[in-house]
């Protein structure tokens, strides 16, 4: 048993409580990072689905990896997840300037430790200039720049033939597991881990926003060769694409721009006047939807710290919560 002191105690300040969130409580989570988006961005771009995706992160714990804070009036203030490397910590607009994000990020990091975890990242909007500010001056250095590009339709959208001996049409549920494969396989040059197909399915094709008739599958040959998967955007106004992916033997020969193309068709035939997509710094794709005609609507930071050692044993004491320690994963 390790004798090293107790993380300090760092108490919420008068006139919060805290517990930790249950899948009960997504839609009232919901409203409180809509409520940051609003601020941030004039919308929200978060649907409640995806909180109850990342609340069923395989290997997510609820009772010692979630933190909500209520007010007095039992209103969400702010909330917190950590899961491995990752973690999002959301302070309601109203709440801001009292401490609580400090307190949410020292809870992360200690949990972070507590699990083994040698290092923390977290994602911030670059227009949340409080958020930027209180990494930085924690500890905190840049990693990743994140753009989300949006392509207006105002007409509907041309869609380029199939390159030759190529065939697309809609995703089926059958094709689940294949385009599992298929996404991590292409993905493998530059993510970190390669998601379980739970995990993946979590976010995307088991998702209530999930759109099969806007997730064009491309074969050659039989197999498949590309894929892009779509959601129904926030307020199910414009349309979102999720994943696209192109086995390497398959690149550049226009598979990624046709399916991306008869995506937004879709969608635009749907009523949709907007399609929108998540890139970052590290896949070199930002010149590739730029050719297409997307354009960057805004941009975020990944943000990550290099965790010291901490308590593992006993009980960590952070933000008035006690939780049990764990083995290190």
């Amino acid at each position: 048993m390790s004798d090293s002191p107790l993380l300090p105690l760092l108490p919420l300040p008068a006139g919060y409580r805290s517990r930790p969130a249950t899948t009960a409580d997504v839609p009232e989570i919901h409203r409180l990072v809509a409520a940051c988006e609003h601020r941030l961005h004039g919308r929200a771009t978060t649907d409640a689905d995806g909180i109850a995706a990342d609340l069923g992160q395989p290997g997510l714990d609820l009772a010692c990896d979630t933190v909500l804070v209520h007010d007095r009036g039992g209103q969400p203030a702010g909330w917190a997840w950590v899961r491995g490397r990752r973690s999002t910590v959301d302070v309601h607009p109203d709440h801001r300037g009292r401490g609580l994000g400090r307190s949410l990020l020292a809870r992360a990091e200690a949990r972070a430790r507590q699990r083994g975890g040698d290092r923390l990242a977290q994602t911030v909007p670059d227009g949340d200039r409080a958020a930027v500010a209180l990494l930085g001056s924690s500890g905190y250095s840049p990693l990743v720049t994140e753009w989300l590009l949006e392509f207006a339709m105002p007409d509907e959208p041309a869609v380029p033939e199939p390159p030759e001996g190529v065939t697309v049409r809609p995703f089926r549920p059958a094709d689940a597991h294949a385009v599992h494969r298929l996404a991590e396989d292409a993905f493998d040059e530059w993510q970190q881990r390669r998601q379980s197909y739970e995990e993946w399915a979590r976010h995307t094709v088991e998702r209530a926003t999930f759109e099969p008739a806007a997730s064009p599958i491309a074969f050659a040959g039989g197999q498949m060769v590309g894929a892009v998967l779509s959601l129904n955007g926030p307020g199910r106004d414009e349309g979102y694409v999720e994943r696209v992916a192109v086995r390497h033997d398959h690149r550049n020969r226009g598979i990624a721009r046709m399916l991306l193309r008869e995506a937004f068709r879709t969608f635009h035939t749907r009523g949709m006047r907007t399609c929108t997509l998540w890139t970052h710094s590290d896949t070199g794709a930002l010149s590739l939807y730029e050719r297409i005609g997307m354009t960057v609507r805004r941009s975020s930071t990944v943000y990550s710290k290099e965790l010291t050692p901490g308590r593992t044993e006993g009980e960590v004491v952070v933000d008035a919560l006690r939780f049990p320690a764990v083995p290190p994963e």
